[in-house]
């Protein structure tokens, strides 16, 4: 074993090798945030429905097919209701893929008490992963596994393995008021520094402080803050024994991960970084990773993880036309308008005239006649009145909405709330029943209108709550702003682009921007699949026409799928063993007029288009390996071949967004 294992003795070696072939596996099922409330005043936060089907389900399904035999599942709120799921789910029937499923309820007020409690069960035998309970991910493991234990034959001292997925620095999963920053020694796969930067924080500035000695000492740095933390860690004893040991590590992150690497020279421990590109890895964290996961998995970005698989006994979903999921005993209108990305549920029935359009209804709901339901979430008995309008908001069980009401953008209404005829809910309110002791509290007629039940949650302060501020201004949208890193000496690129370089609006609802997200997805897929293909330029230009009049994306969508393509395929023919210039030059000369259609400003005095294109470019190639290279090669290619024009490159340069 690569790490002594405590309260035991030395054993003989077949017997430690038969205790090292058993992969354990603990899940924190409680995260003791209050990010889901008031929901989770009724129910534990793994047991929320995602698409319908309860968010343990999928952390489970992702540990069984990760090859896990032994699991310990802490429960923290709601204990007795988990225990109950658990014990009447497929994890407990005898073709249950685990070995082993411990159930423990804690009193713990922390993941950093839950570590140190584990640690003092001696329950863990060797090499375990730790994840939380709302983990969605298809990645398959073994990568992960091999290289942390062939890490582990030669430096005992490599203590974590730290699963993280490469996403762009705007993706629609990641946090916009914090943002976590892994700066990484690429040759080792070893994360040297962590921080979280805190844009909303008035006492301190978005900058970055490293160790001058890891900068002096280490020959290659990555600075990595486009990387989505998927909290799936895989670790030795030793990571409980410093859990242990500081019993002020409340945190995984923000107190243990910062922590043990600002320490190292004191502990001698190191942690690595394992980066995902292909398969998907995503924690339902807050609100805005509810709605960004929810959409990818009706997208069918976590494949298989979709609706259609029926990971629940009894579940008869099956796959239509437009991304359209609909189990069987759906009672539909004749008149009724079902559009793309929409989930229904069994017994639901939906009225004549009624509108639904990316929106997720569960089991047995009933909408009425001339109803509006945009990106919204239904979870099971909900009732909708006629004319009423349902837009971005969140719906638990048993909620009643009366006739001819509107639920604006971000709300969110708890279990059993009823709202009564003709009452508009304001975009971000919530509203429950339930008091923190469970009791159902008073209702006030001035929220849910005469005849209604529940009254209004003002949702306390939460240290680490990431989406307070976007939700009370804008639904569950949260901003997206620009963030420079570091100075000149760390990076030659700024990752700072102002908000509005870009296509979608910190003012709009949680599902806004969906079709820009969607275009994206299929353009940038589309032409670097074209480009890999050796498809001819008139085609790539053909394919793009028609994405866009489908989705009306706008210039600056075109042009960001474009660059988007552009550089990851320039990057793996350089992956390949080619030059960046030779790269560079290959692909913009054959492909010159696809970029060339996407600039108009050619005759202008003002190149706001090229000057967006190099924009684009900048953002992009920030994080990319070699990215200053690529840059400089390409912005001489544009000029050589006449796409970019002299004065553009003034511009750029002038512009405060470049800087």
């Amino acid at each position: 074993m690569g790490a002594k294992q405590k309260g035991g003795g030395s054993k003989p070696k077949n017997q430690a090798d038969e205790v090292e072939e058993t992969l354990q596996a603990v899940v924190l099922a409680d995260t003791f945030e209050t990010r889901f409330e008031p929901f989770t005043r009724d129910k534990p936060r793994c047991l929320l429905p995602l698409a319908n089907t309860p968010l343990i389900e999928y952390t489970l399904e992702f540990l069984a097919n990760a090859g896990v035999e032994e699991v310990f599942l802490y429960a923290g709120a709601h204990s007795d209701q988990l225990e109950k799921y658990i014990n009447t789910s497929k994890w407990r029937a005898p073709s249950s893929p685990f070995k082993q499923l411990t159930f423990l309820k804690s009193t713990s007020t922390s993941v950093g008490d839950v570590m140190r409690d584990l640690d003092g069960k001696h329950l863990i035998t060797g090499d375990f992963i730790v994840v939380s309970g709302d983990v969605i991910s298809n990645l398959p493991i073994e990568g992960a596994l091999t290289k942390h234990r062939k890490r582990r034959e030669t430096d005992k001292n490599a203590i974590m393995t730290m699963v993280l997925r490469e996403a762009g620095r705007n993706h629609r999963a990641k946090s916009s008021s914090i943002s976590p920053v892994f700066v990484i020694d690429p040759t080792k796969d070893r994360c040297l520094h962590y921080e979280e930067i805190d844009h909303h924080s008035d006492e301190h500035p978005a900058r970055l402080n490293i160790d001058s000695d890891i900068i002096l000492s280490t020959p290659e740095l990555d600075i990595r803050q486009d990387l989505i933390d998927c909290s799936i860690d895989i670790c030795t004893p030793d990571v409980l024994s410093l859990w242990s040991d500081s019993f002020d590590y409340q945190s995984p992150r923000k107190h243990y991960l910062y922590g043990v690497l600002k320490d190292y020279e004191l502990n001698g421990k190191t942690i690595h970084t394992y980066i995902i590109k292909e398969d998907y890895a995503a924690r339902v964290r807050n609100l805005k990773a509810y709605d960004a996961v929810s959409k990818d998995i009706v997208s069918r970005w976590a494949y298989p993880l979709c609706p259609d698989t029926n990971l629940l006994p009894g579940h008869t979903y099956s796959l239509r036309k437009g991304n359209l999921y609909q189990e069987q005993g759906v009672t539909l209108a004749r008149s009724c308008v079902l559009g793309r990305r929409t989930v229904i549920g069994r017994g639901t029935s939906i009225g004549d005239r009624t509108t639904v359009h990316s929106t997720i209804l569960g089991r047995n709901c009933k909408i009425g006649k001339n109803v509006q339901l945009d990106g919204a979430y239904l979870w099971d008995n909900v009732v909708i009145g006629d004319g009423s309008d349902v837009r971005g908001a969140i719906i638990a069980d048993g909620v009643v909405v009366g006739k001819n009401c509107s639920i604006a953008q971000g709300a969110l209404l708890s279990y059993g709330v009823k709202i009564a005829d003709g009452v508009k809910i304001e975009s971000g309110k919530r509203i429950t029943r339930s008091r923190p002791d469970g009791s159902v509290g008073t209702s006030d007629p001035e929220v849910v209108g005469e005849g209604g039940e529940g009254y209004e949650f003002i949702h306390g302060e939460d240290e680490e709550e990431e989406d307070d501020i976007s939700v009370a201004s804008s639904g569950l949208v949260y901003r997206m702003p620009g963030l420079s890193l570091s100075n000149a000496s760390i990076s030659t690129l700024s990752s700072e682009v102002s908000e509005g370089s870009w296509p979608r609006s910190g003012r709009s609802s949680f599902s806004d921007g969906e079709e820009q997200d969607n275009f994206h997805h299929d353009a940038s897929v589309s032409v670097f699949d074209s480009l890999r293909e050796g498809t001819s330029a008139d085609v790539v230009q053909l394919e793009l026409v028609s994405l866009r009049m489908t989705t009306n994306a706008s210039d600056v969508q075109v042009r960001r799928a474009v660059v988007s393509s552009f550089m990851k395929y320039i990057q793996q023919l350089m992956e390949g063993g080619k030059g960046a210039g030779e790269a560079v030059k290959e692909v913009f000369t054959k492909y010159r007029e696809v970029v060339d259609r996407t600039l108009f400003d050619r005759k202008k005095e003002v190149k706001k288009d090229q000057v967006d294109f190099l924009l684009q470019l900048q953002q992009d190639l920030v994080h990319r390996n070699k990215g200053a290279s690529i840059l400089l090669f390409t912005a001489k290619e544009l000029y050589d071949l006449e796409l970019v024009d002299e004065e553009a490159y003034e511009q750029w340069w002038d512009d405060e967004r470049s800087s």
